[in-house]
């Protein structure tokens, strides 16, 4: 019988480390500080699942093929905020800073429901069961 995969890390390619860990940590996550230069970082949740940012430029090193697509959002990361008025608590507190992209709603799916772009324009999803 082939073995089920499972979900191990999300990657994260960044032009700009610094400013998409602040992205990260405005949505809560405790990230660890790193030096300046470091061009890998990870972040593991409860569950296991590791969360991984790369500078484009540690990409380009083991594949000097990779090439950044303009418009392109490779990266769709969902995040379970609890509760309604967190979800449009933490849209208002993160738009001070980054991009929005779709202002909380209630989706018809029963979520109340918000849209981020992350600095390199990775979608960045905040949800609550309704």
């Amino acid at each position: 019988m082939p073995v089920s995969p499972k979900l191990d890390l999300v990657g994260i390619v960044t032009s700009d480390l610094d400013r998409s860990l602040g992205f990260y940590r405005s949505l809560g996550l405790d990230i660890p500080q790193v030096p300046a230069d470091s061009p890998h970082v990870e972040f593991t949740f409860d569950n296991g699942l590791r969360l991984a940012w790369d500078a484009t430029s540690t990409i380009v090193g083991f594949d000097p093929d990779f090439v950044v697509v303009e418009g392109r959002h490779p990266v769709a990361l969902a995040f379970d905020f609890g509760t309604p008025a967190a979800v449009d608590e933490a849209y208002s507190r993160i738009t001070a800073e980054y991009a929005g992209h779709r202002e909380p709603f209630d989706a018809v799916w029963g979520q109340r429901y918000a849209v981020l772009l992350d600095p390199d324009g990775n979608t960045v999803d905040l949800f609550a069961a309704m």
